[in-house]
């Protein structure tokens, strides 16, 4: 059994003292203060007097070691024991031989790919616990954002697909009813009333009384209802058809 510690880091590593100020001040408040966590860097030791992490490189492998806690781009914090490795040294060199070639340096990715991920394989590999929910939080967090911020976009590129369908669908079946009213000369939809086509023929039927035949003398094409709506004289042959 061999110890197996986490060593992490303030990353403070820009070219501005004011940025490496202010994340000194994020990672007090939020990891100190409220224990939510932080921007932090982190690398894992077991056998000998080194730590292992993971960096950005153009070329080969983005897998390194340094010194423990002498990594010169970060502000050293403090070292958490994970547990303890029933792999033997022999093992572990295998399995960072294999990490080296399985985490190149220019597949690094801030919040999905970063030095803390590859902490959390390592030790999954050594058989301890991962890294404290604290110390990756932060990209954890981002690296949802995102996720959610696509599938939100998708989801609206397909609502937004699903509605010009349906307003395809419907002024397809309006100008089919236009259509068909314009060859039929029966249809209510040449009525002049107001109303849709559904309602015009009970409105119809309630206007002439039970019984009545229109007249058959020539007259003025139209006679006013009671309601003001013109309706269209009708032969007894389409009176009685439409009733």
């Amino acid at each position: 059994m061999k110890e197996v510690v986490l060593h992490v880091y303030d990353v403070t590593n820009s070219d501005s003292e004011k940025t490496n100020n202010t994340i000194l001040q994020i990672n007090r408040i939020f990891k100190d203060r409220i224990g939510l966590g932080g921007i932090f860097h982190s690398a894992v030791q077991v056998y000998g007097e080194e730590e292992w992490s993971f960096g950005f490189c153009e070329s080969g492998s983005g897998v390194f070691s340094c010194p423990i806690g002498k990594n010169p781009m970060y502000t050293y914090r403090e070292s958490i024991v994970l547990g303890e490795t029933e792999c033997g040294i022999a093992a572990v060199n295998r399995m960072l031989r294999e990490l080296s070639r399985e985490w190149p340096g220019h597949s690094y990715d801030l919040l999905s790919r970063n030095c803390n991920h590859f902490c959390d394989v390592l030790c999954e590999r050594l058989g301890v616990p991962k890294l404290p929910g604290w110390v990756n939080r932060f990209a954890n967090a981002g690296d949802t954002a995102v996720v959610v911020a696509e599938n939100t976009a998708v989801k609206f590129r397909q609502a937004k697909t699903e509605i010009v369908n349906a307003s395809r669908v419907a002024y397809r079946f309006m100008a089919g009813l236009a259509s068909k009213s314009q060859a039929s000369p029966e249809s209510p939809g040449n009525n002049q009333s107001r109303g849709s086509p559904t309602f015009q023929g009970a409105w119809f039927k309630n206007i002439i009384p039970a019984g009545a035949k229109p007249s058959s003398s020539g007259s003025n094409p139209s006679q006013d209802t009671d309601d003001g709506s013109p309706l269209r004289r009708q032969s007894s042959t389409e009176q009685s058809t439409r009733l």
